[in-house]
C-alpha cells in the first residue's frame, strides 16, 4: 500500500482523535478534511466510522478504575446497575434514529456547507449553554441521574446525526441544559460513546463489508493507532480543562470555523468536495 494513503489515514486518525470527544464536531471535521486530501470515497466513510473505535479505548483506558468497579458491583450495588442501565437508556434513541434515518442522513446532508453551517449553529446553541445561572445545576454527579435525566441526554445526542452538530457537544451541552454539572455531563458523555460508536463502528464494517478486504488492514490499522493516541491525550487534557475553564472558546471555535468554510466555498479559495 502506497506511503501517501497511509500518511492520508493518519493525519485522519489524528483528526477522528482530537475532535471526537471535544464540542467540535470529529464528523464534520473528517468531512472537510477527507475533501481537502482526496480521501473521500465510499471506502473513506467506513474508514471514519470504524477508527472511532480507537478513541473509544483511549476512554476506556482513562475511565477503566469506574468501568471495572461498575461491572464488579453489578450483582451487589442498585448504584451500579442504574449507572448501567441509564448509559443503555441513553444509547437506544440514536440506535432507533439511526436504523431509520441513518441511510437519508448520509446520502444528502453529509457535504461541507451543511458542516459549516452546523458548526455555527452549534456555537451559538453553546454560547446559550454556558450563560445559564449556576443555580440551575441540579446533578453534580453520573450516579446522581434519573433514568428520565438519561433518556433527555439520549435524544439530544440524536442531533449529532446531522453532521457538524457534535456527538460530544450534542450530550455534554444537553446534559447541562438538563441540570447536570459540566463534569457529571461530561462524563456521562464519554461513558455513553462507549456503546455508541463501538456500535455504529462495528455495524458499518459489517454492512459495507463487500467494500473491504485484507489489503485494507493497515490502512484501517494506522487511523486506529492515531485515533487511539491522540484521543487519549485530548481526553486527559479536557477532564483537566472543564475543572476550570468553560466551553465558550470552542464555541467561538466553531463560529469562526464554520464562517472560513462558508467564505472559501462561496469564494472558491478551496473546492470542497460534495
Amino acid at each position: 500500500m502506497e506511503f501517501l494513503l497511509l500518511a492520508k489515514a493518519a493525519v485522519m486518525g489524528v483528526v477522528e482523535g482530537l475532535t471526537e470527544f471535544l464540542p467540535i464536531s470529529s464528523t464534520g471535521h473528517l468531512i472537510l478534511a477527507g475533501s481537502l486530501l482526496g480521501f473521500d470515497d465510499e471506502k473513506a466513510k467506513v474508514f471514519d466510522i470504524a477508527i472511532q473505535t480507537g478513541a473509544i479505548l483511549a476512554v476506556i483506558i482513562v475511565y477503566w478504575q469506574k468501568i471495572r468497579d461498575t461491572l464488579v458491583a453489578l450483582p451487589t450495588q442498585a448504584k451500579a446497575r442504574r449507572f448501567v442501565i441509564n448509559v443503555l437508556i441513553a444509547f437506544l434513541p440514536a440506535v432507533v434514529l439511526g436504523l431509520l434515518f441513518g441511510k437519508a442522513i448520509k446520502a444528502n446532508l453529509f457535504t461541507p456547507a451543511v458542516v459549516a453551517t452546523t458548526f455555527i449553529l452549534g456555537g451559538f446553541v453553546i454560547l446559550w449553554a454556558e450563560r445559564r445561572p449556576p443555580s440551575a445545576v441540579r446533578i453534580a454527579d453520573v450516579d446522581e441521574m434519573r433514568w428520565q435525566d438519561a433518556l433527555k441526554v439520549g435524544l439530544a445526542q440524536c442531533f449529532a446525526m446531522i453532521p457538524g452538530t457534535s456527538r460530544s457537544g450534542a450530550t455534554i451541552i444537553g446534559a447541562m441544559l438538563f441540570g447536570l454539572s459540566r463534569k457529571a455531563a461530561t462524563d456521562f458523555s464519554f461513558y455513553l460513546a462507549i456503546p455508541t460508536l463501538i456500535g455504529a463502528g462495528a455495524y458499518s464494517l459489517y454492512k459495507e463489508r463487500a467494500l473491504l478486504s485484507m489489503a485494507d488492514l493497515p490502512l484501517f490499522s494506522v487511523g486506529l493507532v492515531f485515533s487511539f493516541l491522540s484521543a487519549w491525550l485530548c481526553v486527559r487534557w479536557l477532564l483537566r480543562y472543564i475543572s476550570t475553564h468553560s466551553f465558550t472558546p470552542f464555541a467561538w471555535y466553531r463560529i469562526a470555523f464554520g464562517i472560513v468554510v462558508l467564505a472559501t466555498a462561496w469564494s472558491g479559495v478551496v473546492q470542497w468536495a460534495e
